[in-house]
């Protein structure tokens, strides 16, 4: 679960808060919630993995080297949309998803995915290390 604008795994509070609001609206428990979002949309598997930096590095330019030399496809499926709101993330034409972004705290690159599957988020993971690598 995730809102614009705020990272999950770093406010907990929030997303405890609003599952409990959802639960409330629907007047359901979370199993059935669960049940019926696996229903209707399937399977999704979300990672994250974190590349220690000897030194920061400078957003924009990371941001434009990763535009820039980004491939026509990850892991032998198309790029569909890039976008630079908060680092790199790779829309792609399964429905899954790459993200690299240096912190805003510490030397870090985190490299985010999602897929239906957890082979599938392994493999884009290790692409966008990869990736990052480069950059």
């Amino acid at each position: 679960m995730s809102i614009q604008g705020h990272i999950p795994e770093g406010d907990g509070i929030l997303m405890g808060l609003l599952i409990l609001e959802v639960m409330a609206a629907a007047g359901k428990p979370l199993h059935e919630i669960v049940a019926d979002l696996l229903q209707q949309y399937g399977p999704a598997e979300y990672a994250r993995t974190d590349m220690r930096l000897r030194q920061p590095v400078a957003k924009e330019v990371m941001v434009k080297q990763l535009v820039e030399g980004a491939p026509a496809g990850i892991a032998n499926v198309a790029i569909e949309e890039i976008q630079t709101t908060d680092g790199v993330k790779y829309y792609l034409a399964d429905g899954s998803w790459l993200l690299i972004r240096p912190s805003g705290t510490e030397p870090v690159l985190r490299v985010y995915a999602e897929a239906p599957n957890t082979e599938r988020v392994q493999a884009l993971l290790a692409f966008g290390e990869e990736m990052a690598a480069r950059a």
